[in-house]
């Protein structure tokens, strides 16, 4: 047994084989090779945060804005109103009719004829404004017109007069007046030829013929 013992090789005496030690080597790359392989393969896990649930309260409603108050006034009470008194009738005043003769020889004087029944007491007339008519000329259109004053003629005067004619019941022209400054000679040649030519309808007042006054215009104007 010691001999067997002396005879066996110890491990401190055994020589390492150098493909032995390169076999393991590339042993161990493959391994950290396949490791490393499989760590690329695997998903990427995410940790995701856990969902916070909050609970958020509902909105609520304002508070309503106070109005303001009204005071209504009290209704008016109607006040009834009193009835008028009955208003006075007036009656007609007495008519004095005047003394009457009672058959005896004595006068006596008149009563009220209204409580007496007499008849209906009769009152002044009305009077109604009287009726006017204004004078309306009537002379032939041919004899209106007056003859030229001859020194106006050759001179070439014109001259518009103002005339206040003056006429009488019997529709004639009595007076002929200018109105206003007027030339001498045309209002002399107008008096003549109206008095003598222009004769009216005359002027009446209730239908009754009246002297009256009228105011005309009159133009002596040549011709061309």
């Amino acid at each position: 047994m010691l001999a067997y013992a002396a005879s066996r090789p110890t491990a401190g005496n055994r020589q390492s084989s150098p493909n032995a030690l390169l076999f393991i080597i590339s042993a161990h790359v493959a391994v950290a090779a396949v490791v490393m392989s499989m760590k690329m393969d695997l998903p990427i896990r995410i940790r995701e945060k856990p969902i916070e649930i909050v609970n958020v309260p509902l909105p609520t409603d304002p508070d309503p804005i106070p109005q303001p108050q009204t005071h209504h006034a009290p209704a008016p009470v109607p006040t009834p109103t009193p009835p008028l008194p009955p208003l006075p009738i007036p009656r007609d005043p007495p008519l004095d009719r005047g003394p009457t003769d009672t058959g005896a020889g004595t006068m006596t004087g008149g009563g009220d004829v209204g409580s007496t029944g007499a008849g209906p007491i009769i009152g002044e007339p009305i009077r109604l404004p009287p009726v006017r008519h204004d004078p309306r000329l009537i002379t032939a259109s041919s004899e209106l017109k007056p003859p030229y004053p001859a020194s106006k003629l050759a001179a070439e005067e014109e001259a518009t007069l103002n005339l206040r004619l003056t006429i009488d019941r019997s529709g004639r022209v009595i007076g002929v007046e200018p109105i206003g400054r007027a030339d001498p000679v045309f209002v002399a040649a107008a008096r003549r030829h109206l008095i003598a030519h222009w004769r009216y309808a005359p002027a009446t007042v209730d239908d009754q013929p009246v002297a009256t006054t009228l105011n005309i215009t009159l133009r002596f104007q040549l011709d061309g």
